[in-house]
């Protein structure tokens, strides 16, 4: 019954690790190491550096022009066939499906989401980062430019950044962020696939220098910023791990109950449920011993009336036991009524 008492001993009462609050000190972002806050701040100078260069026509600028007059799949042509298909690799939504599918493997084998979040995370940052500046750049690229030399922005193009090198930096980046055992060989391969990406949109002609430079840029700030999203994916992570548990899923993945398999005898076999005690009724403790028995038998227990019943059957049993053993013993049947005075 809540009273005072009961209100001021619950208010007194230690805070476990069960019902204890997370302080703003748990809540927080997780502190960043200096080399990683000097990684952040290198790559978003040379970002803004390479945005200034692009804003001002300078030399850069000079360069892209130079390289698109240059026309390189004009010098190799042998190349440009494999490299139509190859660039594909640097596109959101082939490269982002094959990342996936590893990524739910990876879920699998952790009984986790977070590969899958981190990825959701990452290309949400890399929308709202690289799609923001190619919308308030609107920069033509160099089949549709209009006048030598110019940096060809404000025009209502969506070139600047790279969209292929940025995705393909982040996309295959994220391999190496939530390997384990294989974590540099991950990262090879991410550098790898972004470089060639990047020179791939280079050799077509379907980007400038400056936006490939740039598209390199916003992949490595978006995978460097991605710990601090940590907390966000964490939470997510053990909410989803919750729900899932509740509906139990179709396949159990996410399961840590040992899961019951068939025996060759045709019979379940796995732990045995846990039996839970059931008090009796009220109509069954007025009725008497029977009917609490009879539902304590069928909860997996007894109640403390049908204990009670039990024992006086047991006592009364007891006592016919003595009054036939001592009518035998004076030599008249038992329960025949004593002979008078």
């Amino acid at each position: 019954m809540r009273s005072q008492r009961n209100e001021v001993a619950l208010l007194e009462r230690p805070q476990t690790t069960a019902t204890k609050r997370p302080t703003d000190l748990d809540l927080r972002w997780p502190p960043l190491s200096r080399t990683h806050k000097v990684l952040i701040a290198s790559a978003s100078a040379f970002y803004l550096a390479v945005l200034l260069a692009v804003l001002t026509t300078s030399r850069l600028v000079a360069l892209d022009w130079r390289v698109m007059e240059f026309k390189p799949y004009e010098h190799w042509p042998a190349f440009e066939q494999f490299l139509n298909i190859y660039v594909i690799a640097g596109q959101r939504g082939p490269s982002s499906i094959v990342v996936a599918i590893w990524l739910t493997w990876r879920c699998w084998r952790l009984r986790s989401w977070r590969p899958l979040l981190v990825m959701g995370v990452s290309l949400v940052l890399l929308n709202m980062s690289v799609g923001a500046v190619k919308i308030g750049m609107g920069r033509l690229g160099p089949h549709y430019a209009h006048v030598a030399g110019s940096s060809e922005l404000f025009q209502g193009g969506g070139i600047f950044p790279s969209g292929h090198t940025a995705n393909a930096v982040v996309t295959w980046g994220i391999l190496a962020y939530v390997a384990i055992r294989w974590r540099r060989l991950g990262a090879v391969l991410a550098g790898f696939m972004g470089i060639t990406v990047g020179l791939t949109t280079l050799y077509l002609g379907t980007h400038w220098v400056s936006d490939v430079l740039a598209g390199w840029a916003a992949g490595a700030l978006v995978l460097l910023a991605l710990p601090l999203f940590e907390p966000v994916i964490v939470s997510a992570d053990a909410r989803l791990r919750a729900a899932w548990t509740l509906r139990q899923g179709p396949f159990g993945w996410f399961r840590r109950e040992p899961v019951l398999t068939w025996s060759p005898g045709g019979r379940l076999a796995g732990p045995a449920p846990a039996l839970i005690t059931v008090p009796a009724p009220a109509g069954a403790r007025r009725a008497g011993g029977k009917s609490a028995t009879k539902g304590t038998a069928k909860a997996g227990g007894k109640t403390p009336h049908a204990a009670r019943s039990q024992q006086q059957g047991g006592q009364q049993k007891q006592q016919q036991g003595q009054g036939r053993a001592g009518a035998r013993a004076r030599g008249r049947p038992a329960g025949s009524p004593a002979p008078p005075p």
